[in-house]
């Protein structure tokens, strides 16, 4: 049970940048090199530069980038990031696994799970799938059939389809209608493949549910709720870094974007009389329309775009409290278990993976609606020893229920399960 194990992770996502996802591959693969085990990675780059593959490494970490060039042209790009792409990516796998064996292939996102699975099913090769999102039963990744909207798509059927494609495809909508069969038959393989895979993992309660809910191929395939690995131990590194204590403030960390649930945020503190300034960190395609409504409303808010992440870690650490207005499927926040590492004091909306890191009233304060979400900011304006209760309550429960240890243990449980199972 204790023997070292040699695991290749095939991503789209590394090294880790702004967003979580490479963050918590990474963490993930050096939580696994700390258990003893030997950890290659192959990661994916699509854009306009020539095709190629490459050898390199990061942080002692040997890595091989898989670049292909995918055309800017719609429709086109997407044959490209996904059917072409599965197929040039499944046979390099294939052959790699071949001359250079490993114990278990573990495929971390959407583009490159379906050809990770087909390589280990030819090579014989028990592979894993981690599920970050809502890839295998929707199309666009977040269950949002119009960005513009609140409610979120009940069922990917043709219908909902027809809905999805319009807003997203501007005047030639009635044109794009015809990929509608490409869309369904791809969701189709990429469910069907996902089910050929040893064992699935959410990283939530609410991303399980939905596998269960809306991909019935999965039916006789391990799905575990295993959440993201964070690396607790950088983060109190940050919470011991002497700073000034600057005045209080509101943090906003994440896109600028509608499903983020930006278009709330300054209604809400607005109608919360909340005269702490505003800092949002990072950008998006609303940035300009919540600059100019800053300013109409009279509030005080500072914009800084994205920043490196020690930089963002350090806003966090030092602010009074963060907003998290998303009405989109969250599937696990990395912002929110940061947060909540640091003690940091959360009003957020109740949505997707959410409920999953915040215990309403207990560790953060969840609402369901805007108006809920601007009672729940003046509640923690108001209330220092509210803001105090929560944030200590939900930094020892992120050290406990997140801590990149204890979550690369139950994946490599998944591992052995797969290796071993008799013994699992």
């Amino acid at each position: 049970m204790s023997a070292p194990l040699r695991v290749l992770i095939v991503t789209d996502s590394f090294p880790p940048g702004c967003g979580g996802s490479g963050w918590s591959t990474y963490e993930l693969a050096h939580g696994l090199v700390a258990r003893g085990h030997h950890i290659e990675v192959v990661k994916v780059e699509t854009g306009d530069e020539p095709s190629a593959i490459y050898e390199g490494t990061y942080e002692s970490l040997p890595v091989t980038t898989f670049r292909k060039t995918t055309p800017g042209m719609p429709v086109v790009r997407n044959l490209a990031k996904n059917e072409r792409l599965w197929a040039d990516l499944a046979s390099y796998l294939t052959g790699r696994l071949k001359t250079h064996p490993v114990d278990v292939v573990h495929a971390q996102h959407v583009m490159t799970t379906v050809p990770a699975i087909r390589a280990g099913a030819v090579t014989g090769t028990p592979t894993v799938a981690t599920v970050r999102d809502y890839w295998p039963v929707c199309y666009w990744s977040d269950l949002i059939y119009d960005p513009e909207a609140t409610q979120l798509c009940p069922a990917c059927t043709v219908s909902m389809m027809t809905r999805c494609v319009r807003p997203r495809s501007g005047a030639a909508f009635p044109a794009a209608w015809g990929v509608i069969p490409y869309m369904r038959a791809n969701l189709r393989t990429k469910r069907r493949t996902l089910a050929r895979a040893g064992a699935v993992i959410a990283v939530s309660s609410a991303i399980a549910a939905d596998l269960r809910a809306r991909a019935p191929e999965l039916a006789d395939t391990p799905v575990y709720t295993i959440p993201n690995p964070v690396d607790m131990r950088a983060l109190e590194a940050i919470a011991a870094a002497p700073r000034p204590v600057p005045h209080p403030y509101v943090l906003y960390i994440g896109k600028m974007a509608t499903n983020k649930g930006v278009q709330f945020l300054l209604p809400a503190l607005q109608q919360a009389a909340i005269r702490w300034p505003l800092v949002m960190v990072g950008d998006g395609p609303l940035r300009p329309v919540l600059e100019a409504q800053a300013r109409a409303l009279g509030l005080e808010a500072r914009f800084t775009g994205w920043l490196e992440r020690d930089d963002a870690l350090g806003w966090l650490r030092h602010a009074a409290m963060l907003a998290f207005p998303s009405y989109g499927p969250e599937s696990l926040s990395r912002v929110l278990i940061e947060a909540s590492a640091l003690g940091v004091p959360i009003a957020a909306m109740e949505t997707g993976g959410t409920r999953d890191i915040i215990r309403p009233d207990a560790t953060g304060l969840l609402s369901r609606d805007a108006a809920g979400f601007a009672r729940d900011l003046a509640r923690l304006a108001g209330d220092e020893r509210l803001r105090a209760a929560l944030g200590g309550a939900a930094r020892a429960d992120a050290h406990v229920r997140f801590a990149a240890p204890s979550v690369v243990e139950r994946v490599e449980q998944v591992y052995r399960g797969l290796l071993e199972p008799e013994a699992a």
